[in-house]
């Protein structure tokens, strides 16, 4: 990627967005292509069926004694939350759902970072 930015900065100028470069380039966006594989395997954690422990993992709490000070760390289920909503469990059942709410995911999760 940082050989084509330096050989179309090299013809252009430098006035050419890392965005036009990768459109130019037609290479992916390593941060939304990690945003869509979490999504994606948050969805089949969710949707799985033989009982295996998944959506239990996805509940689950750590209760230890002391709380660590300062931010708690982001969890997958509150950054999904944060786009799919609260019921976003029940929209994982939901194929088609779960696939249309993937791109707004992907965008959001590489603009937040």
């Amino acid at each position: 990627m940082s050989l084509a930015m330096g050989l179309i900065r090299r013809l252009r100028g430098d006035q050419i967005r890392n965005v036009e470069i990768r459109k130019r380039t037609i290479v992916t966006d390593i941060a939304q292509r990690v945003a869509k594989r979490k999504w994606q395997c948050a969805g089949n954690i969710v949707q799985r069926k033989d009982g295996r422990c998944g959506p239990k993992g996805l509940e689950w709490q750590i209760r230890t004694g002391k709380r660590s000070v300062g931010r708690p760390p982001t969890r997958w289920k509150d950054d999904i939350k944060r786009v799919a909503g609260s019921r976003w469990m029940q929209a994982a059942h939901n194929r088609g759902i779960w696939n249309s709410l993937q791109k707004s995911y992907a965008q959001q999760w590489t603009c937040i970072g």
